[in-house]
Order: structure tokens, then C-alpha cells, then sequence
């Protein structure tokens, strides 16, 4: 079977089988010999900021000798992304022999497309004996498929209003959702929640005699520092006398500092777990831990630490696509993502004239979306991906409209990109493509027609 074929029987034959609940993914595990029960390593949950903070811990594990198994969701470009390994995605060979390899299994339970995705992850990092796995949650967490995973630290990156009618309409029925990360005596990196959320998530710690480290209380980042290069900051841990000045990303955005905080803390707190972590972080070497041998390996402090995080592997965020005209891209796909991406488009592109391409799912708030995208929008160029969830044109129009703001519309995100740059020339010009991961993929997916770097 080709690689194209393959794709698109899982997708028909799997992706009708959803059903909310845990018990049909530990029946898929169980028939694998759960190898989620034997992984170390990182559990990220969290309305926005996950897959940046999955990247980030990626790359810090990374350069430190740790050979890695990232998986994400949703994927881009291709179905092979979401499984990685030491920084490379799984070839369509592989992926095809390993859904052959238990397919039975998978027909057997009726299991869904992201449950087979997950439980593949989790047997493909132990047949490459990864040192550390790294898992992003699906949806919530509570009931996400990756929520049997034998994590060492978890994480939650924020809690906003998304998903309403599978986690709930309040934010404290989505912060339960999201809690259901936190296991037994698991330690849990936490990021900055809103009051209500933060209460959730810290009754569930407590009741599991979770350890909690909280953003801006126990580990802090300051002097964040964006431009068009990257984003600069330091970052103290104090439990660890850890204090790191000057840290610079290759990722945009204030948000992008507070997940490299996050993937931080989880990595040293980690390291403290498996290995022996000493407090000299600012010298030469900060670090022993045993290597397969048992044999105390010393590895780099600082500049490991710097050099690791100018490398991060991570499309779709804050991207540059091209530079004339200026072409960003980015997933915000949500009210909390695109409030986070007009801020930082104000603060790193401050002296342009905005035009944004635009298309969006159905079930968001895509009212308050547009609204906030019109207030900087010089144009909004209007258009559907190929999501069966995508919003209906005319609803966004109305939205557009409403905002006094200058539109297009073309049910043909390509076409509607065409459109955008034969209309945009000035230098002091910029576009802007979000609404949603779709749109991002379909975007990357044609890169190359479009733009040079």
C-alpha cells in the first residue's frame, strides 16, 4: 500500500470511532503490553502554548545527551510529524510497518484515529529505548488519550476558554479537564492560570500529594526582550539557585518566554528526579547523571542551555514565511491566541500596516476573533480550510462588517492568498495568516510556490 493510501484508510476507516472515556485506550495498551508504563519523561497539557513548550523541552533534552521521543498533535505538513525522534520525524516506512505491526488490535477495539496515533507513540519511543518521551495532550487531558502516560514531570501551560462543548463552558470545568494530567505524588510545572483555574488545579495537587511549581512564584522570568531575531530573557529557579541571564529563543513572542520558563523548570526538575543535579549552574558545568553504563556523565551549564534554545524545531508560530513582503505566520486559533498574537505583532512589527488573512473553525469565538484582528487590520481577507469544521464565510463577514473593516472573500484559502499578495506592496506593509493549525498547514503546504525563504 503507498504511503498516500495508507493515510487515507486510517483516516476513513478510524476517524468515526471517537468516543469520550479511557477504557477502549487502556484496552489498545493492554493488547500492546502497555508501553506507556515504561517511559520516562514530560506530559504537557494546556489551552495554548503546549506544542511550544513540548518543542522547547524537545531541544533542551536534546542537547544534553538524552535521546528523545516527542509526540504531538495535530500535525502540519505531514502525519509523520507527530512521531519524533531525536529531533527527526518518523519516515512513512516506519509509520506504515508499526500501524501493520498491531492493526489487529486496533480493529479489534474499534479504537479511534488519535488513540491508535497515541498508543503508536508510546510503543514506538520504547522500541527506540528513548531516555525521555515527551507528550502533548490532545484535548483536555482528563480524558485525552495520552493520559495513561507514566509521566516523571508534568505540565500546564494555561487555561483559556477553547473546546466549550467537550470540556465545558466555565473555566473551572476546563481546568478539572486539564488536572486530570496530575498523577499521584507527579510533580506539575505550572503556568500562569487565571484565579479560578489555578484554584482547580491546585485542590487536585494537593489531593494527590502532587508537587506544584508555580509561574511567577517559584520560578520567574523578567527582562523579556522581543524583536524580529528572536526573544531574549532571564530566567531563576530558585529551589536550584538556578539564575540565567541573557537566554535567547528563536521563537516570537513575549508567551514564547513564559513556555521556555515552563519547559525549564520541568527539565531541571526532572533532572533532580533521575539524575544528580549540582547548584554551580553558572559555571562551566552544572550536571552529572548516569549514563547507560551507570558512569556519571558531566555535560554543559549555560552554554548548553543557550546554544539549545537558538535550535528549537517548531513550525507555525510566530513564523516568518518571507521577508518582502513581510509574511507571518501563525496558529493562534483561539480568543486567548489571538490576543497573544496581536500583542506581539504591535510590539515586534510596531511601524507596519496590517493585512490579515483569515480562516477559522466553527466552534470558536470567532465573533471576538475577528473583532480583535479588525481593531489593527488595515484588511481582512476572509477564507475556509479544508477542516469539515470550518466556519461559514459569511458569519465572519458579518463580523468584519460590523467592524467597519475593510474585506475580501473567497472560499479558497490559496486563492485568497494570491489575492493578499498581488494587493500588498509597500514596504511599509505586512501580512498576517492565523485562524487556525488547519490554515497554518495548508499554508506551509504551498510554501514554496509562494515564497523564497
Amino acid at each position: 500500500m503507498e504511503y498516500k493510501n495508507f493515510l487515507e484508510y486510517i483516516y476513513k476507516r478510524h476517524s468515526p470511532n471517537v468516543k469520550l472515556g479511557l477504557e477502549r485506550m487502556y484496552d489498545v495498551l493492554s493488547r500492546l503490553g502497555n508501553p506507556e508504563k515504561k517511559l520516562n519523561g514530560i506530559h504537557i497539557a494546556g489551552t495554548n502554548g503546549k506544542g511550544s513548550t513540548a518543542a522547547i523541552s524537545e531541544i533542551l533534552f536534546l542537547s544534553h545527551g538524552f535521546n528523545t521521543g516527542l509526540n504531538t498533535s495535530p500535525h502540519l505538513v505531514d502525519y509523520t510529524e507527530r512521531f519524533r525522534i531525536n529531533g527527526v520525524n518518523i519516515t512513512s516506512e516506519e509509520v506504515m510497518q508499526l500501524y501493520k505491526a498491531y492493526c489487529s488490535h486496533f480493529d479489534d477495539t474499534e479504537a479511534s484515529f488519535f488513540e491508535i496515533t497515541t498508543a503508536l507513540a508510546f510503543q514506538h519511543f520504547v522500541d527506540k529505548k528513548v531516555d525521555t518521551a515527551i507528550f502533548e495532550v490532545g484535548l483536555g487531558g482528563r480524558l485525552d488519550g495520552t493520559n495513561p502516560f507514566n509521566s516523571t514531570v508534568s505540565i500546564i501551560t494555561s487555561i483559556s476558554f477553547d473546546h466549550l462543548k467537550t470540556l465545558g463552558n466555565t473555566i473551572e470545568k476546563i481546568a478539572f479537564e486539564k488536572a486530570g494530567i496530575i498523577k499521584s505524588g507527579v510533580p506539575i510545572v505550572i503556568g500562569a492560570l487565571p484565579e479560578k483555574a489555578l484554584n482547580v488545579i491546585l485542590k487536585q495537587a494537593v489531593s494527590l500529594n502532587a508537587p506544584y511549581f508555580l509561574f511567577d512564584k517559584d520560578f520567574f522570568v523578567e527582562n523579556i526582550r522581543v524583536s524580529a531575531e528572536g526573544t531574549s530573557f532571564d530566567y531563576s529557579f530558585p529551589k536550584y539557585d538556578i539564575k540565567l541571564k541573557n537566554l535567547k529563543l528563536n521563537l516570537l513572542g513575549n508567551h514564547q518566554a513564559h513556555n521556555a520558563a515552563l519547559a525549564l523548570t520541568g527539565f531541571f526538575i526532572y533532572l533532580d528526579l533521575t539524575s544528580t543535579l549540582t547548584k554551580n549552574v553558572n559555571n562551566k558545568s552544572f550536571l552529572e547523571y548516569p549514563d547507560r553504563d551507570n558512569r556519571f556523565v558531566e555535560v554543559g551549564g549555560k552554554d548548553t542551555i543557550k546554544k539549545a534554545l537558538l535550535k528549537i524545531n517548531w513550525q507555525g508560530r510566530l513564523q516568518i514565511l518571507s521577508q518582502k513582503p513581510l509574511v507571518v505566520i501563525d496558529g493562534a486559533h483561539n480568543e486567548e491566541g489571538v490576543s497573544t498574537l496581536i500583542k506581539n505583532i504591535k510590539e515586534i512589527f510596531p511601524h507596519f500596516k496590517y493585512h490579515f488573512l483569515v480562516a477559522i473553525l466553527r466552534d470558536k469565538k470567532l465573533d471576538k476573533m475577528i473583532s480583535e484582528i479588525c481593531s489593527i487590520a488595515k484588511t481582512i481577507y476572509i477564507s475556509k480550510n479544508h477542516s469539515d469544521r470550518a466556519a461559514d464565510i459569511q458569519d465572519q463577514v458579518d463580523v468584519a462588517i460590523a467592524c467597519g473593516t475593510k474585506y475580501f472573500a473567497d472560499d479558497d484559502l490559496i486563492e485568497s492568498l494570491k489575492k493578499c499578495l498581488s494587493t500588498v506592496k509597500n514596504d511599509d506593509e505586512m501580512i498576517v495568516i492565523t485562524g487556525s493549525l488547519y490554515t497554518i498547514a495548508e499554508i506551509l503546504k504551498v510554501k514554496q510556490q509562494f515564497f523564497d525563504n
